[in-house]
């Protein structure tokens, strides 16, 4: 039964997806930037439902009380897949991921991507690559978006933890805006590197404002990497019970 509902909920992404991205390419030409992202997430929010109804995965969200109205940087736990989706359409304000380019070449879904106010870099381009971040991240900003990025870099198994790169907590303190931190265990329903998706209810827990006024790329990110790994095991006590 886990299979064949994973399958199900499978074969409709695929089916959603082609005829979604094929109408974001039809209207976006004829869309103001914000209205192209809400018209996108509006295929976030159906996967969000389907995966509910197909595969029993809900979810709950706390500390919405933390999100400030005013630009800054989204610093998340990354777990699976699920995230990427979801955070979109449980945040007030337009997301802005930081991704690289070869995500574009993707046929539907990099295309409708593409035409989206996201960051795409080059990650050959070193320092330049950070460079081109910042400035494209602050005319994100100033149009009323918040950036998003994984500072572990990559998927984490569930109980564990990646080194945090520096780049997203960089750029907070370089743009002068806050962070805001967020923890979730969705690795738990849906696994990284897995068909299977498992029912279950997903914890999203928006942590406190860290301001990075007068902080260090350092400190600030120590704050967040502190707060981020002690909620995870507050959140999810038995996958750090070791």
């Amino acid at each position: 039964m886990l299979f064949f509902r994973s399958l199900l909920f499978f074969l409709f992404q695929i089916f959603w997806t082609i005829p979604y991205a094929v109408a974001c390419m039809v209207a976006f030409p004829f869309m103001r930037a914000q209205s192209r992202y809400w018209f996108a997430v509006g295929w976030c929010r159906t996967m969000l439902k389907a995966a509910d109804g197909l595969c029993g995965i809900r979810f709950t969200v706390i500390g919405r009380e933390n999100l400030p109205d005013r630009p800054a940087v989204v610093l998340s736990k990354h777990q699976s897949a699920w995230e990427t989706i979801a955070l979109p359409a449980l945040m007030p304000r337009p997301l802005c991921y930081v991704f690289k380019r070869e995500l574009l070449y993707i046929p539907f879904f990099g295309w409708a991507l593409g035409l989206l106010s996201m960051i795409h870099i080059n990650r050959k381009d070193g320092i330049n690559a950070f460079n081109s971040v910042v400035t494209q991240g602050k005319a994100r900003l100033a149009e009323g978006s918040w950036i998003i990025i994984f500072p572990e870099g990559t998927r984490t198994p569930t109980g564990s933890r990646r080194k945090y790169k520096s780049g997203g907590a960089r750029l907070a303190t370089s743009t002068q805006v806050p962070v805001i931190p967020i923890a979730h265990n969705a690795g738990r329903a849906w696994p990284r590197k897995s068909f299977l998706k498992y029912p279950g209810l997903i914890t999203v827990s928006i942590g406190p404002l860290i301001e990075t006024a007068g902080l260090t790329p350092e400190q600030v990110g120590g704050k967040v990497e502190a707060w981020i790994e002690a909620e995870m095991e507050r959140i999810d006590p038995q996958a750090y019970r070791s």
